[in-house]
């Protein structure tokens, strides 16, 4: 000991530093088994970090796109694309909870660090990185799925300004043509009635942010849908007043000239009775009367248009000429049934070989075409067109005797013309079909 006290003190340093390093306990700072170990479990550590931080990324990345995708459709493919990456999700809070758990579990700074420890954290931290990369691959694919939807939900945002800008035009140029309407003279209360969009104005001027994207692009539709049509009445709303104008006068006018021919018709009666059985006019025995009644009724429906017309009740006026019109149709046709029936039964009458020929005509046409390329015709042919033969005979045969019916004969050779017509048209039908 007194020669150890002796000696310099830089020697006396070293030895110190000696015994400190010594041991069979002490850390060996330069080289050997544990830095190794320590130094791998570090660069494990840190490749676990780099999988973290891309995995973390890339599922932040694509939050964004589901949340494109689901803001702007809700659809069951966007359903379940979004279901789909909520499981993903509870697969990485798993692996990130897997990795945090194995950096916590491990102290790579520790000063007495071994190195089975070293190396169970690298092994730890190791499978930590290899479920992140394998989670990071499972998220890519799932990713590179998403395309159509993607781009279709991005496809709406783009739309979602423009669609919203068109829709308050449309109002706009709505207003304008009521306003230029009014100016006319013309109320138009209707139409200003179907454009009180305000409260969808509104909306639309909140926004997406408030309303949903999916919800803002359908209201933006709705509000430019309602507003073209308003603006389109409003347009022709002079047009519309100038054309019930002019039916209504026509209208009257041919009211009046239904009622100068109805005053024909019973000298026409008169005609028939004289000349020809009962059997021949007794339907149009009250085609006078009706025919005052309907004139009657027309001219009425006209007042009440007119007054709607007055009062500017647009669809009112339009439906009530609709009325008007049918009343003067059927007037119109019944008048001139009689005269009709006059002239065909006198036409008969003098020369009924003209109406068998041409019934009969219409017959072989159907029979020729029924035998085209068949040595024998078809039963659903051949039958319809034998009983049209014997009822044109049973016809004829009853035109005998001294007060024939002549508008008996003349329904029953229609009714034939039209059997033969319907079996043509069947034919024809198959042919075209191919059967």
């Amino acid at each position: 000991m007194l020669g150890l006290m002796l000696l310099p003190v830089p020697l006396l340093a070293v030895v110190g530093a000696l015994s400190f390093a010594g041991g069979s306990g002490g850390r060996r700072w330069f080289g050997g088994r544990g830095e190794s170990q320590r130094a791998e479990a570090q660069a494990a550590k840190d490749a676990a970090a780099a999988a973290f931080y891309e995995l973390d990324t890339a599922q932040r990345d694509l939050r964004i796109s589901i949340e494109t995708i689901t803001a702007v459709d809700d659809s069951p493919a966007a359903r379940r694309t979004a279901a789909d990456f909520s499981a993903l999700g509870q697969r990485i809070d798993q692996v990130s909870r897997d990795y945090i758990t194995a950096v916590d579990a491990h102290d790579l700074d520790r000063d007495d660090l071994d190195a089975a420890t070293a190396s169970r954290a690298r092994a730890d931290l190791t499978r930590a990185t290899d479920a992140l990369e394998r989670t990071k691959a499972d998220l890519d694919r799932f990713a590179q799925g998403l395309g159509p939807l993607l781009e279709q939900a991005e496809t709406r945002l783009a739309r979602l300004a423009p669609a919203v800008e068109r829709a308050r035009q449309a109002l706009l140029a709505a207003s304008n043509a009521l306003d230029a309407v009014r100016a006319s003279g013309l109320r138009a209360d209707d139409l200003a009635a179907r454009l009180a969009l305000s409260p969808e104005l509104t909306k639309l001027n909140q926004g997406a942010g408030q309303h949903g994207v999916q919800e803002t692009l359908r209201r933006a539709d709705d509000v430019l849908r309602r507003a073209e049509a308003v603006r389109g009445e409003a347009e022709r709303l002079p047009e519309r007043a100038a054309e019930i104008d002019k039916r209504l006068v026509s209208l009257r006018t041919r009211a009046q000239a239904i009622t100068t021919r109805a005053a024909g018709v019973e000298p026409v009666l008169s005609e028939l009775r004289r000349r020809y059985t009962a059997a021949c006019w007794q339907d149009l025995q009250q085609v006078p009367a009706q025919a005052a009644r309907d004139v009657a009724q027309a001219e009425e429906k006209l007042k009440e248009a007119q007054a709607a017309r007055e009062e500017q009740r647009w669809p009112d006026a339009t439906a009530l000429l609709a009325t008007v019109r049918a009343l003067l149709n059927s007037t119109d046709e019944a008048v001139s049934a009689a005269g009709d029936r006059l002239r065909r039964l006198d036409e008969v009458s003098f020369d009924q070989q003209k109406e068998i020929e041409r019934t009969r005509f219409a017959i072989r046409d159907a029979q020729r075409l029924a035998m085209a390329g068949r040595s024998t015709p078809d039963p659903r042919h051949a039958r319809p067109l034998d009983d049209a033969v014997e009822r044109l005979e049973r016809a004829i045969a009853g035109l005998e005797g001294r007060h024939p019916d002549w508008w008996h004969f003349l329904s029953e050779t229609e009714a034939v013309r039209q059997t033969a017509a319907r079996v043509v048209q069947g034919i024809r039908e198959e042919r075209g079909s191919g059967h």
